[in-house]
């Protein structure tokens, strides 16, 4: 509860929203014992007073009750009437749209045509509708308001559980012999309740303005009972010549509906999973950039990552996920980066071109050059020219990065036409030449095509096909073939060998398989804990790895033959980058760690073209194995 209200609070208009409501709601609840005059009291000599009169804090109306009385009294009546409407409205039709969507079919139809029926007429003349078959009063007013809102309710629950149905965990609980009753009270409804507290939160400050617009047409509150919007009806005639009359309960309705709407959001924010990092406001263009320290010099390389640090600040924690790392490639070399998941590899691809979500993300020190220029902290559109140009992305799963309601030939064309003014045939063309550049058989036909109607390696193809458009200097490719099968992955590395030799392009290959790096990559970096542990040729590396991780992660890949070989694992698990260890962070899964492993910054050295962070290597840099 405390993390969900820091959470909350984050938003400063949903704080401001529960401040105001919880303002009022406590000088509601506290009403009854307040000293006030009785609200219904009429005093026809004191009619109309104006505010601050004596005795008489906000004035009088027309038969001179007590404003203040009756606008406490009126609002705790409006505040009771709105909050039970929506919980009707929330009750029943959710209630509805849980068993349409679970039990779909020929139920579905029956009930939801019904909800669609109610939904083609206006909601306010269905409420007039029913207020005027029920007969005037409050009640008959919350029976209205809440009728007209279940459809809502009823369409919005549908749909979600509708999604819902079909998983595999209701599959599951179908085959353990649980009931309908069972699986919707116990496997449904905890899943759809977040949705439901987000529809009454957006919703009830709406159903009170409903319900005050029936009172103030006659047909809710009745004399001498008041509400807000009673009370509003009532003062319409004084308007010109009285109006703190009808200024008082409509300044307190626009704070109850404002606040209420304000804090509603802020819930639907604070419950939904993707934002509890507490990214609450939209991502920023480029990543935030807060350096420290010296920045680095420029050098001859085509790319540079020189000494780059990244985090995400979440409330008091910070989340080194980069925590120096340098890099560099140059034209037609292809460098791999491997290490487990957790480890910075992504972060540090995404942050080359200032693609880390902010907030969180923050790029707290270092320098990233394309052709000597810094590119940390540059202007948006700088950025904006390069990415897809000049520096392209290749992610690994194709089909979260299309777009599902374009066709694949408009994705292609407009990734072109966003940096090169060309007509739409013309991208048409080039798109067509693109995708048979990336071997995608019968391109005329595919361009056509949504990315649903292609299999995992055409998508694959698609996305390298977008990343070439517009002839770029460095490919940065996120673990392209990872969710592939062996021979369509065999044919991705072929393409982009092909298209390394023959374009001269520059890739920085992520990935977790040393098979791919062995086939693809000229040097190899390995990455732990957000630090670069070891790099060199690639072969070398394969061959005579130095660091202790490096060793490890290489005996976790299994052989085919011999099958002498115990299949290695690797102890523990990665650490938390909030809260690092001293010293190598791999030490604590380390079995040569000694006591010098566990004290100071180790630096990353080595000769020539080796490098590596280990005080107590496997092998020195020439490939020698180091005695224990």
């Amino acid at each position: 509860m405390i993390a969900f209200l820091k959470l909350l609070f984050r938003n400063r208009l949903a704080a401001a929203g529960a401040l105001v409501l919880t303002a009022i709601v406590l000088v509601v609840l506290l009403t009854p014992v307040l000293p006030l005059q009785n609200p219904d009291a009429t005093a026809t000599a004191d009619r109309f007073q104006k505010p601050f009169s004596q005795g008489h804090l906000l004035g009088t109306d027309h038969l001179g009750r007590d404003l203040l009385s009756r606008l406490l009294h009126g609002t705790r009546l409006s505040l009771a009437v709105g909050v039970a409407a929506a919980l009707i409205a929330a009750t029943i039709g959710s209630a509805i749209g849980i068993v349409a969507g679970y039990f779909g079919g020929r139920i579905d139809n029956v009930i939801m045509r019904g909800v669609d029926m109610l939904m083609a007429f206006p909601y306010i003349l269905l409420a007039l509708a029913i207020v005027a078959a029920l007969g005037p009063g409050l009640m008959n007013a919350l029976i209205a308001v809440a009728a007209v809102n279940v459809p809502f309710f009823a369409r919005n629950i549908r749909g979600v559980t509708v999604g819902l149905a079909g998983r595999e965990f209701i599959d599951a609980a179908r085959l353990a012999g649980m009931g309908h009753s069972r699986i919707i009270l116990t496997e449904l409804l905890p899943n759809v309740l977040p949705v439901i507290i987000i529809a009454m939160s957006t919703t009830v400050g709406w159903m009170i303005l409903e319900t005050a617009g029936l009172s103030f047409l006659g047909l809710g509150s009745q004399p001498p009972q008041a509400d807000l919007g009673s009370m509003l009806g009532e003062a319409r005639s004084a308007l010109i010549s009285h109006p703190h009359t009808s200024v008082v309960p409509g300044l307190m309705i626009f704070l109850i509906v404002m606040s209420i709407n304000l804090l509603g959001d802020g819930v639907r924010d604070a419950l939904d999973p993707r934002l509890k990092s507490g990214a609450l406001s939209r991502p920023r263009a480029t990543t935030l950039v807060d350096r420290k320290g010296d920045i680095p010099e420029r050098t001859d390389d085509l790319l540079a990552i020189q000494e780059l640090e990244t985090e995400f600040r979440v409330g008091r924690r910070t989340y080194r996920a980069v925590g120096g790392v340098t890099l560099s490639v140059r034209p037609g070399e292809c460098l791999g980066v491997i290490g487990e998941s957790g480890s910075g590899k992504s972060v540090t691809a995404l942050s080359v071109m200032g693609l880390v979500a902010s907030p969180p993300g923050v790029i707290a020190g270092g320098a990233v050059r394309f052709q000597g220029e810094d590119l940390v902290g540059a202007p948006y559109e700088t950025l904006r020219q390069k990415r897809g140009d000049r520096v392209a992305y290749i992610f690994q799963d194709p089909l979260s990065t299309l777009h599902p309601l374009y066709r694949v030939g408009r994705q292609l064309a407009e990734a072109i036409q966003s940096h090169h003014r060309i007509s739409d045939r013309q991208a048409r063309d080039r798109a067509i030449g693109l995708l048979r550049d990336v071997r995608i058989p019968n391109p005329e036909s595919r361009i056509d095509n949504y990315p649903h109607e292609m299999s995992g390696g055409m998508r694959q193809r698609v996305g390298i096909a977008m990343a070439l458009a517009n002839e770029p200097d460095v490919i940065i490719a996120d673990e392209p073939t990872t969710a592939l099968d062996v021979t369509v992955q065999a044919q991705i590395l072929s393409l982009l060998q092909d298209l390394r030799r023959d374009r001269g392009l520059a890739i920085i290959f992520i990935t977790h398989d040393f098979g791919v790096v062995g086939q693809l990559c000229d040097r190899l970096a390995v990455m732990y804990a957000g630090r670069i542990v070891e790099e060199g040729p690639t072969d070398d590396v394969l061959e005579s790895p130095a660091h202790p991780y490096t060793a490890r992660l290489i005996a976790c890949v299994p052989e085919l033959g011999g099958g002498r070989r115990e299949l290695a694992a690797i102890p523990g698990l990665p650490p938390v980058v909030d809260d690092l260890p001293p010293g190598c962070a791999f030490a604590p899964r380390c079995d040569k760690a000694q006591a010098a492993c566990r004290q100071g910054v180790i630096p990353l050295e080595g000769q020539d073209t080796r490098a590596v962070r280990c005080l107590y290597p496997e092998t020195d840099l020439s490939g020698k194995e180091v005695a224990r």
